[in-house]
């Protein structure tokens, strides 16, 4: 063959190869294009999985150059740094979202909504029945709406759409953010901090303009001239409508309409109160699985008629919705899930204590409330790196009561449970870690993280046993209680406080989970 032939040939294959280029479909993310992070703490790691070391971290928002992609996972270099992140946690810049002039209103109570248009996604916020949202743009099956200052998607199939005109009648009322305060009595703060001076009290069902919102805070206006930092935690976001001409009378302010038509009692000598509150009277005592029909709801807790025709109040952590089930049943149904992934699972975890139960207190000081939140957060990141929808029961430093936490994974009808937690004890020789379960279902579950535990931490080997934690003994899902070392051992504490015990910890609990469900589809 000749020269020019050779160079004849080789010029046809870099043309065939031009043309396939521009003919066969780019990858999500192709290489030399800037990608930006979708989350507030984005981990660069060494290689393109999780058991790679963290070499960096990244805020929401930062752009970074993609320089090659594997799977899922992109490299990347920000500034000096190089290295792989999780692709379904950043976007293409360049996109343009526009708003639709529409709004979308839920028709079901807790319906997610995700980071993505997909049921593998993470959930960013929850919309209850009756809720309203503004329609940003539509994805077929999903649309993308704002809801409280957070863009999301949510299924279409469990939304309305409607129709803003663009003349308002009289009757329509102008929409505001509100904040109703859910407890008895609640600090108002000069700043979004829990050592800050409080300026003020307020009291439950009263209900105040939202400023702003930063992180779990709101601010709120007390008055025209005054505002204040309320932890949200302690009431709910609402969409109010309001109008010069018209007040509602006082006994209806603090009760609002449900579209929830039924709910069911998850358990035995569940009390319906008097009032919306745990100091109410009495009522009526219901059993599991009998079921009202609502008549309203007031913060967390529903009004519900009586077999014996009074009107009582019962908190929503201790019921399960018809409609709340339905949603997650079809959404699981519709999901397939590989080894190594947890795509279409659900999995609550339970940071323990918190709020003014500080948990155990280590010899050298530490709260036990502060590390396992630490902890759980590595640990809910790294299960929603895998594809699993992960809900904690807390995310800052408030007291959720036992039951309500057990009651998430009921209403949620979570795949697995998983509460961490820190050991102590009077002696300060102890130490080791420790998987407890109460049931037989679930102990497959505890072997396998513990076993994992065992590979990835250096503490001594408690074993996993069974253990009589309410957590555990009422909850009907695969749920273990972890204790990862004794912080009553002065040696051990030091240890187990570090953020490389944290990451490796949670490592080792994330590997368990994934090799269990692996094994259920084998």
């Amino acid at each position: 063959m000749t020269k020019f032939q050779l160079r004849q040939n080789g010029q046809i294959l870099v043309a065939l190869f031009l043309l396939l280029s521009l003919i066969l479909p780019s990858s999500i993310q192709a290489e030399g294009e800037n990608v930006q992070s979708t989350v507030s703490n984005l981990h660069l790691r060494s290689g393109p999985g999780l058991a790679y070391p963290i070499i960096a971290s990244m805020n929401m928002g930062d752009q970074m150059l993609v320089l090659e992609q594997q799977g899922d996972w992109l490299k990347v270099r920000r500034g000096t740094s190089e290295g792989w992140v999780a692709s379904w946690y950043t976007k293409q810049l360049g996109e343009k979202k526009q708003a639709t002039g529409q709004l979308v209103v839920s028709k079901v109570d807790r319906l997610n909504v995700r980071s993505q248009p997909s049921i593998d996604a993470a959930v960013l916020a929850k919309l209850s029945a009756g809720d309203q949202a503004t329609l940003l743009t539509d994805h077929g099956k999903w649309v993308e709406i704002s809801f409280n200052q957070v863009k999301g998607f949510v299924a279409k199939e469990y939304i309305t759409v409607q129709t803003n005109d663009s003349k308002p009648s009289k009757q329509s009322a102008k929409k505001e953010n509100q904040f109703e305060v859910s407890v008895d009595s609640l600090n108002v703060r000069s700043k979004p901090d829990l050592t800050a001076k409080k300026v003020a009290n307020v009291n439950k069902g009263e209900r105040f303009k939202i400023i702003e919102k930063q992180h779990n805070w709101v601010n709120i206006e007390l008055s025209p001239n005054e505002h204040g930092w309320v932890y949200s935690f302690y009431g709910t976001l609402t969409t109010t409508a309001s109008t010069a001409s018209s007040e509602k009378p006082k006994q209806e302010q603090g009760s609002k309409k449900t579209k929830i038509k039924n709910i069911f009692i998850v358990y035995n000598g569940t009390n319906l109160r008097s009032t919306p509150d745990t100091s109410g009277e009495v009522v009526y005592r219901a059993n599991a699985g009998e079921s009202f029909e609502t008549i309203g709801q007031t913060g967390d807790w529903y009004e519900v008629i009586t077999p014996n025709g009074t009107k009582g109040y019962v908190a929503n952590w201790v019921i399960s919705t018809d409609a709340s089930e339905k949603e997650t049943h079809q959404q699981k149904s519709e999901s397939t899930r590989k080894k190594g992934t947890l795509n279409g699972l659900t999995i609550v975890v339970d940071p323990g204590h918190g709020g003014n139960d500080h948990g155990t207190t280590g010899a050298r000081g530490t709260d036990e409330k502060g590390i396992t939140l630490r902890t759980s957060e590595l640990l809910a990141s790294k299960l929603q790196s895998a594809g699993a929808n992960v809900v904690m029961t807390r995310d800052s430093d408030v007291y959720v009561d036992l039951r309500k936490r057990v009651a998430i994974g009921h209403q949620l009808a979570a795949d697995a449970f998983i509460s961490v937690h820190y050991d102590a004890t009077d002696s300060s020789a102890i130490n080791g870690f420790t998987t407890y379960y109460m049931h037989g279902y679930q102990k497959g579950l505890a072997q396998s993280v513990h076993r994992s535990l065992g590979n990835t931490i250096s503490l001594r080997d408690r074993g996993a046993q069974p253990g009589n934690y309410l957590v555990l003994r009422e909850n009907r899902q695969q749920a273990i209680l972890i204790e990862l070392g004794f912080l009553s051992n002065p040696s051990e504490e030091r240890a187990v406080t570090t953020e490389q015990f944290r990451e490796q910890a949670s490592l080792g609990i994330y590997n368990g989970v994934v090799n269990y469900f692996d094994d259920q589809l084998e």
